[in-house]
């Protein structure tokens, strides 16, 4: 198999992992998994959420908390489903990469480097740069746009 063609399915591979990561804990936050304590459940509602919002942004005043995580949730929502679609890849690719950024350094800030590092919050951020370098994205919406523009 030839570079470019390995290149195109990690392509593929990654917008998949990355957008699938990304609308997975929209839906747990949700409830749309199950409730708190069940299996492969993190939060189970939005109120579990907001604790673990609340610890990782507690240097932030009381106010901004709420509606960052609104932010955080819709970007990770909007994101993730561009990503599995592979609609304006390359803008859902850098925005997603910033908004895990900015997870990384809150939980930096917030738990310690341990926190963002054990998790690889870091590792999801430089994935998300690293999708928006590649030159292009097989089987997107994205390619039939190319396709059209091209004939």
């Amino acid at each position: 198999m030839d570079q470019a063609k390995i290149q195109q399915l990690t392509g593929v591979y990654l917008r998949a992992a990355l957008g699938l990561g990304y609308v997975w804990l929209v839906a747990d936050r949700l409830g749309w998994l199950g409730a708190y304590g069940q299996p492969h459940v993190s939060w189970g509602d939005w109120e579990h959420f907001m604790v673990l919002s609340r610890n990782t942004m507690s240097f932030l005043p009381d106010a901004l908390i709420s509606p960052l995580a609104i932010l955080a949730t819709l970007g990770e929502g909007i994101f993730g489903l561009m990503l599995l679609f592979g609609l304006f890849t390359r803008i859902a690719a850098i925005g997603s990469g910033a908004l895990t950024l900015a997870f990384a350094l809150s939980m930096t800030i917030s738990r310690g480097i341990d926190s963002p590092i054990g998790y690889s919050v870091f590792t999801v951020s430089a994935a998300s740069f690293l999708l928006a370098t590649l030159p292009g994205y097989k089987w997107s919406i994205d390619s039939l746009f190319t396709k059209h523009q091209l004939s």
